[in-house]
């Protein structure tokens, strides 16, 4: 994992998007699999690694999505993959709640190590996001006894009948799939593009938004995302989350950082957490922490975690041997080889070129984001509406970059390259996606 690496491979098209292979898999989907299940580059990948995605008809993609946020450590990690086929040769499944294994100990030791606080923390492990933040309420509420939860504007925290209670934007997640969950309430948080406010009066406007409209003797805990993933990648002001975690304390509320998203090295810190002082009760980890593979923890303090009666959480697959294994090679990765120094690069060289696609095009309202989670947000200059980002990621897809699109209004580009993208790779792809805005502008 360099900045050098001139024999990496470099995007190749050699078909038209989708090509002969793809169409036809396409069809096989349409009739097998339900429609709800979209596709935003409309190929079917055939392999990959690092950074390169290959299709089934051999056109070749830099990948700034990584399953969105997934592949952190870059598709198909030797050590991951070493690490993944000696364990599934000794142990695939044994349930830990009956019969414990060492690989589930080790990833759990690793997480107290590495989440901000130097208090007692334990760990326990699910199979996804949104199953982590499940879990995350669940004891906040049992810890406190309280039933509300709170979370912030713009927030996204998974598909699940809690969690799509708890994103701020029901479509397309809950549309006609209520009734949602009770007692989850949405606070104005922390956007400076848009609220100008600064760390201080951002944590106040959400203090009196709890204090008057749910109640501080009813709130279990507040759950944020330091920075927001689906809502745009928004980053908040400076001091916004300690001043909510000292409210919090004195409160008797647990704060939860939700950094699925921006958690393992994403954004140049172990965790996003670190980069605002911000040292949560609880941290919940899922995407790049196992690299592909499916696992989530819930790392909390122990005093909160062992609040939970024996049998009160577990799950027949969290924390599977095969995923705890592949997390082991992502930490021991994380120690011997500074990923957050990939992460920073990543940022010293695409933060510019961003900068320079904005001086370039009026649209770009704003670059923001830390190390390899960055992203632009596109207005109408003339109208200040929003400007639609998708017909920008599937220009840019059919010119060999797949980009992830997001926003709460569906105007930003997100970029979540893996640790392993080199620096021409990274210039390449934004060329393409300043070519990509530029063709849809002159199309408008």
């Amino acid at each position: 994992m360099t900045d050098t690496a001139v024999s990496a491979p470099s995007r190749s098209i050699v078909t038209e998007i989708p090509g002969p292979k793809s169409r036809e898999l396409l069809e096989r989907k349409a009739a097998a699999v339900p429609q709800g299940i979209p596709h935003q580059l409309p190929v079917f990948i055939a392999e990959a690694h690092d950074a390169i995605i290959t299709d089934v008809d051999g056109n070749r993609f830099i990948d700034l999505g990584c399953g969105i946020g997934v592949t952190t450590i870059g598709h198909t990690n030797d050590a991951v993959v070493a690490a993944v086929r000696d364990q599934v040769g000794k142990l695939t499944h044994s349930l830990f709640g009956t019969t414990p294994y060492e690989p589930y100990v080790r990833v759990a030791e690793y997480l107290a190590k590495h989440t901000p606080g130097a208090f007692e923390k334990k760990t326990f492990f699910v199979n996804s996001g949104s199953e982590a933040v499940e879990n995350g309420v669940k004891i906040a509420r049992k810890f406190t006894g309280r039933r509300a939860v709170a979370v912030v504007e713009h927030g996204y925290h998974g598909r699940t009948n809690l969690t799509m209670t708890m994103n701020f934007k029901p479509a397309p997640y809950a549309t006609g799939m209520g009734p949602l969950a009770s007692d989850i309430f949405h606070a104005p948080g922390s956007y400076p593009l848009h609220d100008g406010l600064d760390g201080a009066e951002a944590a106040e406007r959400t203090q009196y938004y709890l204090e008057k409209h749910v109640g501080v003797s009813d709130l279990a805990c507040l759950v944020i995302e330091p920075i927001q993933g689906e809502g745009g990648f928004i980053v908040p002001a400076d001091g916004y989350l300690p001043a909510m975690q000292e409210w919090c304390t004195a409160n008797g509320v647990v704060m939860i950082a939700d950094e699925v998203q921006s958690g393992i090295c994403r954004t140049g810190a172990t965790f996003a957490s670190e980069l605002f002082g911000w040292e949560p009760d609880m941290v919940l980890s899922a995407k790049g922490i196992a690299g592909g593979m499916p696992l989530a923890g819930v790392t909390g303090r122990a005093e909160i975690m062992d609040s939970v009666h024996v049998g009160g959480i577990g799950g027949t697959f969290g924390g599977n041997p095969v995923s705890c294994a592949a997390a082991v090679a992502i930490f021991e990765q994380i120690e011997r080889d500074d990923l957050n120094a990939q992460a920073q690069r990543i940022e010293r060289v695409m933060r510019p070129l961003l900068d320079g696609l904005a001086e370039k095009h009026e649209e770009i309202i704003e670059v923001r984001g830390r190390g390899a989670m960055l992203a632009i947000e596109f207005i109408d200059p003339a109208t200040g509406a929003p400007i639609m980002t998708a017909p920008i990621a599937a220009a840019a897809g059919q010119d060999g970059v797949l980009v992830l699109t997001a926003g709460t209004d569906y105007n930003v580009l997100r970029f979540l390259p893996s640790l392993a993208i080199t620096d021409d790779q990274l210039r390449e792809a934004v060329d393409v996606i300043d070519r990509a805005i530029a063709q849809v502008k002159s199309a408008s």
